[in-house]
């Protein structure tokens, strides 16, 4: 709802030249495949399927996406991108891996060992010139605030977020003191960490540094909210837990609301902010919430629009959605073809495995010229 365009930076990123160039050699490379984040264009995906066979991705599924293709095709390269930060913390955290017993590495993919990573590492590459507008924030200074104020508290980092972060969370996740992966492994970790304390039944105080954007705060003040106050009353007194969420943005950039806690109750929740007031951190306001192609969706420009139901004028019919109408250089539709990566992906969510046309593609693309 917007009267300017709204892009993405990361999508962006995948629409330039650079990008194509870089999908241009992965063609190159005979087998390769070409594993896209989901936050592209249904154009990019096309023509990115079209230069080298394409699947798409999530955080959440991009470790056993790229494990997986590595396990099913033998010799495979695998090209990722558009997300630089993410494509460096998955080359790292599989640099990890190769210190990992076999036994540890079979428990992340039951096909994979010590050997295999170590083989895998010179055939993954990654785009270097793509980033979310938000993870970018998470620089240097917020880094060593977090090493100084909040060395004992357990450290989280989404695989979008800058080296730094990234690795500190994973010294942390070595110590069993952190995570590191998709929105969802955080949030599970939390849980997990808080389910423990109530299982200890001793006073107890949590932090957590969320190394992710701010729109988790919400589903985590939710869901361990809930936890606290499943807990049956008991006759004898409870043990006071606090839970702490420590989200790197400056303290005039959070919104301050009535407390949902009752003084009476010893279960407490808070979010501190720990970041920078200005310059590096997310500093402003933080999250995507603050992102400012997503702040261009505003309520007036949605008002606006509700005005103008139900539309007698037709004022709306320029906002309808159409189908693409344009094609890739082969002539295709660029619907029919950008949507092939994403049910590529939909069948390993389903299956945990490469479906055989995108192994095909895989494995033939070289003498059909293109992935089809």
């Amino acid at each position: 709802m917007s009267h300017e365009r709204i892009g993405c930076s990361l999508a962006d990123a995948a629409a330039t030249p650079s990008y194509m160039k870089y999908l241009e050699t992965a063609s190159l490379s005979s087998p390769s495949l070409h594993v896209v984040y989901i936050n592209t264009s249904l154009e990019t995906k096309a023509l990115a399927h079209e230069v080298v066979p394409t699947i798409t991705c999530t955080s959440s599924n991009v470790v056993q996406t790229i494990l997986q293709a590595f396990a099913q095709v033998p010799n495979l390269t695998v090209y990722y991108g558009p997300d630089s930060y993410m494509g460096a913390n998955i080359a790292e955290l599989f640099q990890q891996m190769t210190i990992m017993t076999d036994e540890e590495i079979s428990d992340i993919h039951p096909h994979h060992n010590r050997a295999s990573i170590r083989s895998l590492l010179p055939r993954l590459h990654y785009y270097q010139d793509g980033s979310c507008i938000v993870h970018h924030l998470f620089g240097h200074e917020v880094v060593q605030k977090i090493n100084d104020m909040y060395c004992d508290a357990f450290l989280t980092a989404h695989f979008e977020v800058p080296g730094e972060m990234f690795s500190l969370a994973m010294e942390a996740k070595r110590r069993g003191m952190g995570v590191v992966g998709s929105t969802q492994n955080i949030l599970d970790f939390i849980k997990q960490r808080v389910q423990e304390a109530l299982d200890r039944n001793v006073n107890d105080h949590l932090q957590f540094v969320l190394g992710t954007e701010s729109g988790m705060i919400t589903s985590i003040v939710a869901a361990v909210q809930s936890m606290l106050r499943s807990i049956e009353q008991p006759s004898s007194p409870r043990p006071e837990i606090k839970v702490e969420i420590v989200f790197p943005v400056s303290s005039e950039s959070v919104t301050r609301t009535s407390s949902n806690n009752n003084p009476s109750d010893p279960f407490k929740f808070a979010v501190v902010p720990a970041g920078v007031s200005s310059g590096e951190g997310c500093s402003i306001h933080g999250g995507c919430a603050s992102c400012p192609y997503m702040k261009m969706n505003s309520l007036s420009a949605l008002l606006r629009v509700c005005q103008w139901l139900p539309d007698d004028d037709h004022l709306l019919s320029a906002y309808e959605a159409g189908k693409f109408s344009s094609q890739t250089s082969s002539g295709k539709p660029i619907a029919d073809v950008g949507c092939e990566p994403i049910l590529h992906m939909r069948h390993f969510q389903a299956a945990r495995e490469l479906p055989e046309k995108l192994v095909h593609q895989i494995l033939h693309a070289r003498e059909n010229g293109k992935a089809s």
